[in-house]
Parts: C-alpha cells; sequence; structure tokens
C-alpha cells in the first residue's frame, strides 16, 4: 500500500521531510497562514501555494483510500476478494484506475448482460469467445428454452454478455481514453426550435460549432455548456469510430471463423452503447475539470488583486450612492468607517436641484471635516462626479469613483442590517461604498466572493471548489495584511488563522462589553479561545497604541522573549529597536539560534521590527475618467482614453472608460509579442490608457487595446 508522504510527495516533487513536517502540522489543526508564516524552520520556508498543494493532495490522498476501504468491504460481503485482487486495489494511486478495478463487480441494475445469463447463456458466450467453434449457431441452438425462443436471441444474449466483458476490460478503456484525450472533436448543433430565441443570441456562435477537445478554450468550453444546459444547443463528444473499433478487435480477434463474426457484433455494440457514451461523458467532464480550475484561477487572482486594492486608510469620507429619479444617497462616516450622517439630494432631473445639492455637500463636507469623497461606480456616476467636481471645498478634498459590485447584496444582508438595523438598505450601500474607499478588504469579505463582479463563468464552475479557493484567497489576504482587533467587524475577525466565525462572534461581543484590547494578553481572556486559537491567530492580530511594541507587528507572542534578549544585549528598550535599521543591523542573528527559533524566523523578525505592521497595500490614488466621454456614442476608433481595468479573464479584460459599457483589450491587443498570461501585462483596477480600435453600438462592444 502507497503511505501518504510518498503519494504527496510523487505528486509535488517537495522535499520527503517538508512534506512529513507540514502533514504533522496539518494534523496538529495548524492553518496554512501560520505554517507558512511562523514554522520556516519545519517546512524548510515553503510557501502558502506549496503547503496548500500538500492539503489539496492530502485530501485526494485520504479520498482515495476512504473509496478503497468501501471497496474492499464491498467485494469481501461479495466473497470475490483474492489476495491478488486486494493488493491490486491497494497498490492503486487514481480514482479512475480504482473504479476500473472494481467496475466488473458492482452491483448495477437490471442490465442486458445480466438478464442474458439468468436465460443460462454464459457457456455459450465463453465458447464464442474461445474463437474455436465452426458452427456457432448449431451450439446456440442448444440454448433454446425459457425466455429464448430462437438462435438469434440465444446469439444476441451471448453477445450482449461478450460486450460487458468488452466494456470491463480495463485496457480497452484504457485506450479509448487516450484517443479521446488525443483526437476528440467537441461539436455542437442548434435546437431548431430555440434558434430565434432571444436569449439564444449571445450564443450564436456555438450554434454550428466543431473543435478540438484538447484545445478549446475554457471560457469558451463553459459558454457552451452553458448554453446546453440552458435548452440551446445540443453537444456530442467524436472521435474516429472505425479506428476505435479496429484497435479493439485487434485486440480481441484472433481468428477468421463465425466466433469472430459475433465478436465483432459484440464489440461495435459494446463501443456503441457502453464504452463511448460513459468515456466520452468521463472526457467531456475531465476538460468541464480543466476549465473549471482555470476559470477558479483566474477569478482567485482577481480577487487577491481586489481585496489587497490600494485602502485611503484612516480618513473621514463622505460616500454617495448616486441615482436619478430617486436621488443621491449620501452618507458621512468618521475615520474609523462609523456612520454619522446620511441624507438623500437631487441633483439630477427630474427634480434637478443641483445648487441645493452643492450646497448640501460642500456644508457637509465642512461640518464633518471631510477628507475624501467615494461616489459609486453606477446609474448617474459620471453626472454625480461633474457635479463634485465643480465646487470650491474649504479644504483639500479628494474624490474618488467607487465599484459598487455586490453593495447591494452586502445591503440587504444578515451582516448589514446587525450593523445598521435602524437604517434601509440604501444608506448601507452608501455606507459599504465609502468604507471600500477607506479599506477595500474589511468591507469586500463582507459579501459573497461570487457578487463582487470579477472573473469568468464563476456560476458555471463546481461551486464547493470554487467556494474553498475564494475562501483560501480571503484567509491568504487578510492574514498577509494583518487586522486591528480593536475595529475590525466579525466578518473580518473569521478570516483570521485560527479563529472562524464563532470565535469572532466571542471577540467581537467580548469587546462590545469589556472594551478595547490593551494587549495580546487580553485576547486569552476571550470565552473559548483556547491554547491552541491563540497561537494559530495572535501574530494576525495587531493592537494599536499597546503598551508592548510588538502587539502591534506581526512579531509572534512566542518570539517574544527572543526579541526581548536582543533588546537588552544592546542595551536598549524594544521601543528603541522598532524601525532602527542601524541599530538592528548590529544584532547577531545566528547567537539568537536555538532548537525551536532558526535563522528564517529570526530574519523575519528582524524585517518586522524595521517596518512594524507595515501594511502590504499602496495608497489608494486619485483617478479622472475623459470628460467628453460620456456614452458609448462619444467613442471613436481611434481615440486614447484613461481606463481603468475592472475584470480580467483567459481571453483578455475588461476596461472601464468612464461609460456603463465596458470595452474588451482581447488578449490580443495586450501586447505585440505572445501573451501567456493576461496578469502579467496588468492587474485589477490598474489605471491604464487604452486606444479605442472598434465601436459596435447595436451589441453594445468596445475593442480596445493597451497603449504602452
Amino acid at each position: 500500500m502507497i503511505d501518504i508522504l510518498k503519494f504527496i510527495t510523487t505528486q509535488t516533487q517537495l522535499p520527503e521531510q517538508s512534506v512529513k513536517n507540514t502533514i504533522e502540522l496539518l494534523n496538529e489543526d495548524c492553518t496554512i497562514p501560520f505554517i507558512s508564516r511562523y514554522r520556516k524552520e519545519r517546512t524548510g520556508n515553503l510557501d502558502e501555494v506549496q503547503i496548500g498543494d500538500i492539503v489539496k493532495y492530502k485530501e485526494q490522498y485520504e479520498a482515495l483510500e476512504k473509496r478503497k476501504k468501501a471497496i474492499l468491504k464491498a467485494l469481501e460481503e461479495q466473497g470475490v476478494l483474492t489476495s491478488e485482487l486486494k493488493q491490486k486495489i491497494e497498490s492503486t494511486q487514481d480514482l479512475t484506475t480504482l473504479e476500473d478495478i472494481y467496475l466488473p463487480f458492482k452491483k448495477s441494475r437490471k442490465t442486458k448482460a445480466e438478464t442474458a445469463r439468468k436465460s443460462g447463456l454464459e457457456p455459450l458466450a465463453k465458447i464464442i469467445m474461445s474463437q474455436n467453434a465452426n458452427d456457432v449457431e448449431s451450439i446456440a441452438f442448444k440454448y433454446i428454452k425459457g425466455d429464448i425462443n430462437s438462435v438469434e436471441e440465444a446469439l444476441e444474449g451471448a453477445r450482449h454478455i461478450i460486450a460487458e466483458w468488452v466494456n470491463e476490460r480495463t485496457d480497452i478503456r484504457n485506450n479509448i481514453r487516450y484517443q479521446l484525450e488525443r483526437f476528440a472533436m467537441i461539436s455542437t448543433k442548434v435546437v431548431k426550435t430555440k434558434a430565434e430565441d432571444e436569449a439564444a443570441q449571445k450564443f450564436r456562435d456555438y450554434f454550428d460549432w466543431s473543435e478540438s477537445l484538447s484545445r478549446i478554450p475554457s471560457h469558451r468550453l463553459l459558454a457552451i455548456l452553458r448554453a446546453e444546459n440552458e435548452g440551446f444547443i445540443r453537444v456530442k463528444i467524436e472521435i474516429d469510430n472505425d479506428r476505435a473499433l479496429n484497435k479493439i478487435e485487434s485486440r480481441m480477434i484472433r481468428s477468421n471463423n463465425e466466433c469472430a463474426d459475433q465478436i465483432a457484433l459484440a464489440i461495435t455494440d459494446a463501443y456503441k452503447r457502453l464504452l463511448l457514451p460513459s468515456l466520452s461523458n468521463e472526457a467531456l467532464q475531465i476538460a468541464k475539470d480543466k476549465a473549471d480550475e482555470s476559470a477558479i484561477n483566474v477569478f482567485t487572482k482577481n480577487l487577491k488583486q481586489l481585496l489587497l486594492g490600494s485602502p485611503l486608510g484612516e480618513k473621514r469620507v463622505l460616500a454617495i450612492d448616486p441615482g436619478f429619479r430617486t436621488g443621491c444617497k449620501v452618507v458621512c462616516l468618521d475615520a474609523q468607517g462609523q456612520l454619522k450622517y446620511n441624507e438623500t439630494i437631487y441633483p439630477h432631473p427630474p427634480k434637478s436641484d443641483a445648487t441645493g445639492a452643492m450646497k448640501k455637500i460642500s456644508s457637509l463636507a465642512d461640518a464633518y471635516k471631510i477628507g475624501a469623497i467615494a461616489i459609486g461606480n453606477g446609474t448617474a456616476s459620471r453626472e454625480t462626479e461633474a457635479l463634485i467636481r465643480k465646487i470650491h471645498f474649504k479644504n483639500d478634498v479628494q474624490v474618488f469613483v467607487v465599484s459598487e459590485a455586490g453593495a447591494s447584496i452586502y445591503s440587504a444582508s444578515k451582516i448589514a442590517r446587525e450593523e445598521f438595523p435602524d437604517y434601509d438598505v440604501t444608506v448601507r450601500g452608501s455606507v459599504s461604498i465609502g468604507r471600500r474607499l477607506q479599506d477595500p478588504l474589511a468591507e469586500l469579505v463582507k459579501i459573497d466572493a461570487k457578487s463582487i463582479g470579477v472573473g469568468q463563468y464563476q456560476h458555471d464552475v463546481d461551486q464547493g471548489k470554487l467556494q474553498k479557493s475564494l475562501d483560501t484567497v480571503v484567509e491568504h489576504c487578510v492574514n498577509s495584511v494583518g487586522v486591528n482587533i480593536n475595529t475590525a467587524s466579525k466578518s473580518l475577525l473569521s478570516y483570521v488563522s485560527g479563529i472562524g466565525p464563532k470565535l469572532a462572534e466571542n471577540i467581537f461581543n467580548f469587546r462590545n462589553e469589556n472594551g478595547v484590547f490593551t494587549s495580546r494578553n487580553d485576547i486569552k481572556k476571550v470565552p473559548r479561545l483556547g491554547g491552541k486559537a491563540f497561537e494559530q491567530g495572535a501574530a494576525f492580530l495587531r493592537i494599536k497604541e499597546a503598551k508592548n511594541p510588538l502587539d502591534d507587528s506581526a512579531v509572534h507572542p512566542e518570539s517574544y522573549a527572543v526579541v526581548t534578549k536582543m533588546a537588552k544585549d544592546l542595551g536598549k528598550s524594544i521601543q528603541d529597536l522598532i524601525g532602527n535599521a542601524e541599530l538592528l543591523k548590529k544584532i547577531d542573528l545566528k547567537q539568537y539560534c536555538t532548537e525551536s527559533v532558526g535563522l528564517l524566523t529570526l530574519q523575519d523578525i528582524v524585517k518586522e521590527l524595521e517596518k512594524p505592521g507595515l501594511d502590504i497595500r499602496e495608497q489608494a490614488k486619485v483617478f479622472t475618467f475623459n470628460q467628453n466621454i460620456k456614452t458609448i456614442s462619444d467613442l471613436r476608433e481611434g481615440q486614447l482614453l484613461p481606463g481603468i481595468v475592472n475584470n480580467i479573464t483567459n481571453f483578455g479584460c475588461f476596461v472601464d472608460v468612464g461609460i456603463k459599457e465596458s470595452g474588451l483589450i482581447h488578449v490580443s491587443n495586450l501586447s505585440d509579442s505572445f501573451v501567456k498570461d493576461v496578469n502579467e501585462h496588468v492587474s485589477l483596477h490598474q489605471q491604464i490608457i487604452v486606444k479605442v480600435l472598434e465601436v459596435d453600438i447595436p451589441r453594445k462592444r468596445i475593442q480596445l487595446k493597451l497603449h504602452k
């Protein structure tokens, strides 16, 4: 039996000792962020991606072993488990091979082969398979009894049994798998009764389509499968049938007599009725899994960039959710994102009170000492931005346009109702827009990632895998940045290493009842937060203005003693070390190495002391669209425009140029050379200059090129 260590090292090519130690840490309920940051000596400095791979293959191994046990138990109960079969099952390293081994023993529903066996036709099938008989019909005549009324019925039943044997042969199944993998074509045909449906038109490129299954891009396969699910097209997976049949016959037929004719008929039946439908579905599922993986990868990259987007920081913000008929919802937030004031203004038609609106915004900015204005990028955004830019503020006020994606989801959520029980959804939505400017990460973790508006075909991929990947990304981002325990929401706290939703709620309630945490040791007082949770999470939780400056750093409490010793040896206080690069250079790290604290950890500690609690994110920058471009009709080929990347896919990126419709920079227009990965050329929310290539007003499509 293959052990877990060999299985994972074979799949990952990582050092055996690193894998062994990582598995031990995972079995001790350590999290990926904690292991990668604070157990570098034990893992050999593996990063989060490598540890994530170990977790993935550990789960695969455990699922494989669980299935093996179930199959061995079933075979034992059937009384068919031999030592040879047991050894074969135990040495198997993938689920597909395992299921092929089990296939002949599966207690399936009533099949044609099973019916034939009950009619006593298995001996006839064996005679035919021996390929020694010459007068097959005479032999078949002896089997006419019971439900079998003719020679042809007897031969047909025998062929059904042979077809089942053909279907169960692993070598034959693998050969067809190989052909499907190398040569399969995916083809589509429109369902004629749906061809004129308006909803079907977005899939019209696939009304009559054919392409190699192995080379079809993930986004196209997912689009085709969506069209099929919605009933607009039919999908077929095809290979050269004659070639496939010849391959099977060459493996099975070794004579040139009547037996060979019967076997050839059985092979054709097995191929068309059993092998091809099953294995083509399997091939399509494998292609779908790869497409899912690719789409999930795109989504996770986008989400990571979005969550690590530039924060404005702790500044007072006036946020506006713009609208025409219903007015613009205005809120004023303090530097910590607390709601201080809300009102509705009506600068646009039908009321058109622009003067009154400008006066109100000016007075609010003055009264609440506003440092920045956040305007949602939805309906009436451009008009509201133009209005705000006309106001002469007494102080310097920066103006930002902020993505509204998912704000309506948040405003109607349980989290929003708990935060603002006395306000309606419009006020909550405006607050979310303002807080996104202050700290995108802290606000966006409250929203289901699938509603944030990035990614491709996220609703068509495996939802379990997608959710797991997105949770991993959110966890990575939250722990990379660190969390202020005294201001964080329950949502943000729940993603801290080792915490989770229940402990996050306990921390939140403890803070409300007892006031702010003044040291990391106070965290231990939270109900049900034991030693393991403290070990996993404490270093990712920050306490501003704490007595011990290390409490506002990424230095783990378990390493406080070594930092204290460093300071003492230099005749300084810990505070003297903070930010003092010259002093830190004097420390000989090797003299502080112990069994549990190695050079890698010590180097991380010194790096953190240089810039404790440093936010890895860049500061938010003001961006201005071309004020002359208000609708798609204002666009002209050849124009150069400023834009913001608002989504990235495998086939290119979408760019907001300040109008309702986003433009597409196709992958071929990102660079003059071959583009392997779109993310190597642009990043989400990046400010770029684009050239307009083509404007299709009826279809509301804009083709752009990245201008270097």
